[in-house]
């Protein structure tokens, strides 16, 4: 791990607030020079005092005995903090805060199903509705580059201050998207409601990698995404219930009210734990002795303001004419398609030149992928992303149309996933606990996926049983959920804790430009696939409402089942269809690759957080 060990670490007069380790008995400050050895759970703090007992009730140091580890001097102080923590609060603290921290999944879980199935009809209400990709793409580009600053934000702010800006975002995403009355203003609400929640599930996972143990780590996000079992079910037949009762804007305004309420109690939980350590003397918290102004400047450069926002716009702007451009009045001839491609292609070179040459705080930490093990991880994420979402943003409107199912069994369909990865991730958490090995599930998950979404282009035409679907959604939710809990274990165990935020930051910036790859493909093979099966197989009688065809799904259902117009959509949509899993089935042969390159780590034998933790 020495090869990170100079990434991240923050000179003493850059710091906004200073962490300072301090003796507990004499209150005067002190340098401790690193342990070798970490207070894992609370026998081996019980062992350093000679006692047999764990006072779970008061865990604070009392006597002569070093129960508190100081962290190393050069600790960031979002994780100086959470050690401090994690040394200092009881078992029912670190109970409490998994509570909360699996209630935020669950509202997080639940308006997510909810939601996308809500959208292809709203932007159907603006007949819009093949360029839903659109929406995706834009968000997903500007969130891919906002997660190493997010990881920043903690490490230097702290956790609890992460957490509250992205839950900000997150509600006023929620309050744009009631309030729209347009693609474009959806869109950019969209933006802030995907970089919120996205943010928020990243500032989850670093806070439950600080409270478990490597080897425990997968159970504990097991744990932690369980209420998606509960949810896959309720939230599609609330999504058909808002769409029939109560429209579909008040859908979005009942999640931006109820949001705040359920983040609040961590955010004050975990302030109020760190004020108990620096009324207990454990950190003391010092002025930065920077102006306003020195300190915007100060940040601009930590959070790499240029870089965030190079790689943003530099990837919105090239992935976007590919889902646009069939559209568009003379279409890969337009200037303005031209010209986005051209632009966003720049500002990318200008971002790695930048980055390279120029930036004093790279927003990349490059050094992170001299690891094979972080490199291995992060090509699977992406790679999996991409394949996944080459045909799922479309697979709802799909089951409507061609399988003539109801929105909350659409729902119950396309949330299969949800449900199967809910209950596996448990016994998978539980096996990797017990073994302390993970790479053999990799091997198992990656074949068993590409049969399933293999099986799936046969499947996934007119007049196949639903229920071959349904079959291989469970496999392939089982093959997804592997990939998903043993990406993120292999990366965390590369590293250290003080690399944890930006390890985990790297890992969704390369999976979220995976999702971005895999909408830019899907809409592009989706405009130029779904509209040529509608020439090619609608009667002459339906041509004249084509365009109405292809961009309103309410449009779409309006024909009756077994009407030739009907049949015409549905074998338009399996044409699309099947090209769209053929591209992501292909290309997930390269997961064999990413899986060869990560290292087979025993997680019982990396130490890596102190304290009372799960």
């Amino acid at each position: 791990m020495g090869v990170f060990s100079s990434f991240g670490r923050r000179s003493t007069e850059q710091s906004t607030e200073q962490v300072t380790t301090v003796n507990v008995n004499s209150q005067e400050e002190t340098k401790v020079e690193p342990q070798p050895e970490l207070y894992t759970s609370e026998k081996d703090v019980a062992a350093v005092n000679g006692s047999s007992e764990v006072d779970s009730e008061n865990p604070t140091p009392t006597g002569d005995g070093p129960r508190f580890q100081p962290p190393d001097e050069n600790t960031q102080r979002g994780v100086a903090d959470m050690e401090a923590i994690t040394q200092t609060w009881s078992k029912a603290a670190l109970i409490a805060v998994f509570a909360n921290i699996w209630l935020l999944y669950f509202i997080n879980a639940f308006q997510s199903s909810v939601l996308s199935n809500l959208i292809p009809y709203l932007t159907s209400d603006w007949d819009s509705h093949s360029l839903l990709n659109v929406i995706y793409i834009v968000a997903d580009s500007v969130t891919a580059a906002c997660y190493i600053p997010l990881g920043k934000m903690m490490d230097t702010w702290g956790r609890a201050e992460g957490f509250a800006f992205m839950a900000f975002c997150a509600t006023i995403g929620l309050i744009m998207m009631a309030a729209c009355s347009n693609l474009p203003t959806f869109c950019a609400a969209y933006v802030f409601y995907n970089l919120g929640f996205s943010g928020m599930t990243f500032t989850v996972d670093v806070l439950t990698a600080d409270a478990s143990m490597l080897k425990s780590r997968g159970l504990a996000y097991a744990f932690t995404s369980s209420p998606y079992i509960i949810t896959a079910f309720a939230g599609s037949k609330t999504a058909e219930d808002i769409l029939n009762q109560i429209g579909m804007k008040w859908g979005f305004g009942v999640f931006s009210i109820v949001f705040p309420f359920v983040a609040a109690p961590l955010y004050l939980m975990l302030k109020y734990h760190i004020r108990q350590a620096v009324k207990a003397g454990y950190v003391v918290k010092q002025s930065s002795g920077r102006t306003f102004f020195q300190s915007v400047k100060f940040y601009a450069i930590e959070f790499d303001a240029v870089g965030v926002f190079l790689f943003s716009m530099g990837l919105v702007l090239f992935f976007l004419p590919f889902d646009i451009a069939s559209s568009a009045t003379n279409e890969w001839k337009t200037g303005y398609i031209i010209a986005m491609l051209v632009l966003g292609f720049c500002l990318l070179f200008v971002f790695i030149i930048y980055e390279w040459k120029f930036a004093p705080k790279r927003l990349l930490a490059m050094g992170f992928l001299w690891n094979r093990t972080v490199l291995g991880a992060c090509l699977l994420d992406a790679t999996y992303q991409l394949c996944y979402y080459c045909w799922d943003n479309v697979f709802s409107s799909f089951l409507q149309v061609v399988n003539d199912l109801t929105v909350a069994e659409a729902g119950y369909v396309g949330n299969t996933f949800d449900v199967v990865s809910g209950v596996l991730l448990l016994g998978v958490g539980f096996l990797i606990r017990r073994t302390g090995r993970f790479k053999w599930l990799l091997w198992i998950a990656v074949p068993l996926y590409i049969f399933a979404q293999g099986l799936m282009i046969y499947f996934r035409r007119p007049n196949q049983s639903v229920g071959y679907l349904v079959m291989c959604q469970v496999f392939i939710s089982i093959g997804g959920s592997v990939f998903i809990i043993c990406e993120q274990l292999a990366i965390l165990a590369a590293v250290d804790h003080q690399h944890v935020a930006a390890a985990l930051g790297i890992l969704n910036v390369v999976g979220t430009v995976g999702d971005a790859m895999g909408a830019t493909i899907s809409g592009a093979i989706w405009q130029n696939t779904y509209s040529y099966g509608l020439k090619k197989y609608l009667p002459a009688a339906a041509m004249s409402n084509y365009d109405l065809i292809y961009d309103d799904l309410d449009t779409q259902l309006s024909y009756a089942v077994g009407t030739p117009t009907r049949i015409a959509i549905q074998d338009a949509y399996a044409y699309a269809q099947t090209r769209m899993l053929a591209v992501g089935t292909g290309l997930m042969a390269l997961c064999f690759i990413w899986v060869f390159m990560i290292r087979n780590i025993d997680l019982k034998a990396v130490p890596q957080v102190k304290g009372i933790v799960f």
